[in-house]
């Protein structure tokens, strides 16, 4: 048995009579056609469906006893309560309050409730966007097609506003224009009795008997009075013309100047009027109140009333010094004054009433009558003291002043607006005795400083200073830096200026409380503020003090030598550089600084001594000697120049701009075969210098050698590829030797080495439009343009290539051309430059002169917007305009631009200055080119 598994029994055999499958389990039962057997009517006498359909009458009978069980609850539920529906009756389920009305409402019910609520608002949020949007558009639409009549009328009444008074009076009178039938009223109709006999009545005369027996008319009385009226009325007309002698407009301003008070502002006076009548009525003594309550009268318009009220508090709060000033305020000037000596009366210690009571005085001298009347009640009172002494004369101002001082020895304003009106002899008396009463004050001791300065006393300003910064740390107030700068600027600033005071003052207290490692670093900064403030003596000051704390600091003694340079004061510069040198020898900087300012002060053999001494100094710095050979050069002094550049490639060690500038020399002098031969000795030193490299193809084509241009051009290229201007110069020259492919070629090869440069693809493209002189070859056009936009995609932030688009671009194009520059390159200056030139070219004057402003401001190292700039002014601004352009642009000394370098580059323009080269620039342009 164990080893063998158990099968339970299957066959239990024929099912019983009105046997259900799982009905005990709640499950119901179904036929189908093969439980109810054919489609043949029961024999006569048979009551159910035959032994086969045993389970389908259980069936039959289980559900007629469910049945009737149902329809019993039923007519129990009738027969029962009637308002038992109405008791379970709910809006959303109905009678059923569903399987689990009864059941209560626990934590999962709520979680579930909230889980749905997320889903179906998830669900809602899925569109709304969308949906919201739909309807707002649905919503306008409808209110676009169904507007209001007060939305179409709408710019019609904005438009009423400019209707003037003449507009008004011309419009006719609408009359009566309806197309309704009229009533006829021309019938007649007798009047009856009654109505006449009032109207006799009202004729007649009405008497009114008086105390002495006579009567009165009423009647008369009342068109008396008419007539008076109208007589007054008539006085304002003219009798001759007829037209009225009021002045309308001063009429319509008399009625703006009455306030229209609205309800809800009459409300709100009514309920503020109630509040402070019990603020007042339950504190007397609470001068705000009254005070409040006269200002709420004098706001609703009732200015009697709020005099009323602040004579009122006056009288319960006499000693409340407000209230006497608001009741000066409320009055006239006549009465104020009375007002203000009962309150002098009343609070004779009040400095506002004595000021208030000076204030209503016309007359200077009553004004000093009532302030001398108020020192005397407050002697101690500054603000009267200031007051009197402002309203004196000298004479009478030094007498109140030493009275001042007694009775308020603790104000330093008062001694020192004494000192200043004192003699010498006398003001330092003043200021000793102030000392001594106000020893922590550093006001007096600069006061004191000053006035030494003042006399001409300098040697005393020093020690004076330093005695007041040993005496205030003596009486334990310690030195701030911030505030002594501050002081030494306020005395550079004087007038007039206190400039030993200053200098002094930087020179004792500049370093008080500054680490020495931040010595330098600090000093810098404040030099850099006080420069920025304006400041320059006391920036001069600091700078000569860390000079003398560290000599050996060559970037001190330049900085100090720029701000002599920034104000223009050559001497002092010199004087500064020549110290410079001695206590910083090596520093080539500041030798080449002295030298440059003797230079450009005319002073050429000055500038030779100068670099004399620094040859001694620094016999091997190569930037002396270059500066010497600039010097020479620029004055025309060729053989010196050669003299010096000779030297130095002996001494060996020579750098690539010694050789480069000696061929420079050479060129000048016109010495063809001196100059190959030193570009050949340099390229052999230095194979890598294009310069070099692009001298040699000049030279060449200079002499009209094209092949040995070319060599030297290709030998450059390949020594030097990234150089843009060897690899432009050997295409200019294929170019120009008739072999446009062989340009193209190179300059595709250079695009090769040197991807994304816009000076290539700008290059390229003049090549193709310069095939086509005339500009009528469409291929040519189209070859460039093609070009061009490639440069563009290549390079989309190139302001060379976008103005040359603008340029390029026909005439109807050119502004949507602009526009796209600007948006890509916004402060770029070329193509400012060629929008300025499209402005010029529509006769927009002023705008042109703007955007030409605009671009020689953002890079004024580009000489060609000089150029166009000067050339624009000579023809729509004049002399005196083109004279301005001129000046700007010798200032700013540019050194760059196509058309500056082609000009500036030429052996005949290399000593021209800024101004020569501007006009020569401007010789040179075509009609249409900038």
């Amino acid at each position: 048995m164990a080893g063998r598994g158990y099968a339970p029994p299957t066959n239990f055999g024929e099912a019983p009579k009105g046997y259900v499958p799982g009905i005990g389990r709640g499950a119901a039962g179904f036929m189908t056609r093969s439980d109810l057997g054919g489609a043949v009517a029961p024999a006569p006498g048979q009551t159910g469906l035959g032994e086969g359909a045993g389970s389908r009458s259980a069936l039959a009978k289980f559900q007629r006893e469910n049945a009737e069980k149902q329809a019993e609850a039923a007519a129990a539920g009738a027969a029962g309560d009637g308002d038992a529906d109405d008791k379970d009756f709910d809006k959303f389920e109905g009678a059923d309050g569903g399987l689990f009305a009864n059941d209560e409402y626990d934590e999962d019910d709520e979680e579930a409730d909230r889980i749905y609520a997320e889903i179906d608002a998830h669900m809602d949020s899925r569109r709304r966007a969308q949906r919201e949007a739909r309807l707002k558009e649905e919503l306008e639409k409808y209110r676009r097609d169904n507007p209001k009549i007060t939305e179409q009328f709408r710019d019609l009444k904005r438009k009423l506003g400019d209707v003037s008074y003449e507009e008004w009076d011309a419009i006719p009178d609408i009359g009566d224009y309806t197309i309704k039938k009229k009533k006829d009223f021309a019938q007649f109709a007798p009047a009856p009795d009654t109505l006449l006999q009032r109207a006799l009545d009202e004729k007649g005369v009405s008497t009114q008997e008086v105390d002495d027996g006579a009567l009165t008319d009423l009647n008369a009385v009342g068109e008396g009075r008419g007539t008076v009226l109208g007589l007054k009325l008539d006085k304002l007309s003219d009798s001759v013309s007829g037209q009225t002698v009021v002045d309308p407009k001063g009429y319509l301003t008399d009625l703006k100047s009455i306030k229209i008070s609205s309800e809800a502002e009459i409300s709100d006076i009514k309920k503020a009027r109630l509040l402070l009548k019990s603020v007042i009525s339950t504190n007397p003594k609470h001068a705000p109140g009254w005070i409040a309550a006269a200002r709420l009268e004098e706001l609703a318009g009732k200015l009697q009333a709020a005099r009323s009220f602040i004579q009122k508090g006056c009288d319960s709060c006499p000693k409340s010094e407000d209230v006497w000033i608001e009741a000066a305020r409320l009055n006239t000037p006549e009465n104020a004054k009375a007002i203000l000596a009962r309150g002098v009366v009343s609070l004779p210690n009040s400095v506002k009433i004595w000021m208030q009571a000076a204030k209503l005085e016309a007359d200077d001298d009553r004004k000093r009558r009532v302030l001398r009347r108020a020192l005397e009640n407050i002697p101690n009172s500054v603000k009267l003291w200031k007051a009197v002494v402002d309203l004196s004369r000298e004479d009478d101002a030094r007498v109140l002043l030493s009275r001042a001082v007694e009775c308020c020895p603790q104000h330093v304003d008062l001694w020192l607006a004494l000192a200043r009106l004192e003699t010498y002899e006398q003001a330092r008396k003043v200021l000793n005795k102030a000392r001594e009463t106000l020893p922590t004050e550093p006001a007096i001791w600069i006061t004191a400083a000053k006035l030494e300065e003042a006399n001409g006393n300098d040697a005393m300003v020093g020690k004076i200073v330093e005695r007041a910064v040993k005496s205030l740390g003596n009486h334990g107030v310690s030195v701030d830096r911030e505030y002594w700068l501050k002081e030494a600027e306020a005395a550079e600033k004087n007038d007039p200026p206190a400039l030993a005071v200053c200098r002094e003052i930087v020179r004792v207290t500049v370093g008080a409380g500054v680490e020495e490692e931040d010595m330098k670093r600090t000093w810098k900064a404040d030099a850099a503020e006080c420069e920025k403030r304006g400041s320059t003596h006391t920036a001069r000051a600091i700078l000569a003090h860390a000079c003398g704390i560290f000599p050996a600091k060559k970037g001190l003694w330049v900085l100090a030598a720029k701000l002599e340079k920034s104000v223009g004061d050559s001497s002092a510069m010199d004087a500064i550089l020549k110290r410079a040198v001695v206590h910083c020898p090596r520093a080539e900087i500041l030798w080449l600084m002295a030298a440059k300012e003797r230079w450009l002060c005319g002073d050429v053999p000055g500038a030779r001594d100068v670099l004399e001494e620094a040859f001694v100094v620094n016999p091997e710095s190569e930037d002396i000697w270059l500066a010497a050979f600039k010097l020479e050069f620029e004055n025309r002094e060729p053989e010196r120049a050669r003299v010096l550049l000779a030297k130095i490639r002996e001494r060996g060690g020579a750098s690539e701009r010694v050789w480069m500038k000696s061929a420079i020399v050479e060129r000048e002098v016109g010495d063809a075969v001196e100059e190959r031969r030193l570009l050949a000795e340099g390229l052999e030193k230095f194979p890598s210098s294009w310069k070099m490299w692009l001298m040699l193809g000049q030279l060449e084509e200079a002499r009209g050698d094209a092949d040995a241009a070319r060599t030297a051009y290709t030998k450059g290229c390949r020594r030097c590829h990234d150089a843009i201007p060897l690899w432009t110069a050997a295409a200019t020259l294929e170019q120009r030797s008739g072999f446009p492919a062989k340009a193209r070629a190179i300059l595709e090869q250079a695009r090769t080495r040197n991807p994304k440069n816009e000076w290539l693809w700008l290059a390229a493209t003049r090549q193709e439009r310069a095939a086509d002189p005339s500009g009528v070859d469409p291929e040519a056009i189209k070859a460039a343009d093609a070009l061009l936009s490639k440069g563009l995609q290549e390079c989309p932030a190139s302001g060379a290539l976008w103005a040359e688009a603008v340029k390029s671009a026909p005439r109807p194009q050119r502004k949507a051309k602009s526009v796209d520059a600007l948006k890509r390159c916004d402060n770029d200056p070329r193509i400012i430059a060629s929008i300025a030139n499209l402005f010029w070219q529509d006769r927009k004057v002023d705008k042109a002169r703007s955007w030409f402003n605009r671009s020689c401001t953002i890079d004024p190292d580009i000489g060609d917007h000089w150029a166009a700039y000067y050339r624009f002014e000579l023809q729509h601004g004049g002399d005196a305009a083109a004279a301005a352009v001129a000046k700007r642009c010798r200032e700013a000394d540019p050194k760059h631009g196509e058309l500056w370098q082609r000009v500036s580059k030429r052996v005949k323009n290399w000593h021209d200055d800024a101004e020569t080269l501007l006009k020569k620039c401007v010789a040179e342009m075509g009609a249409g080119e900038a």
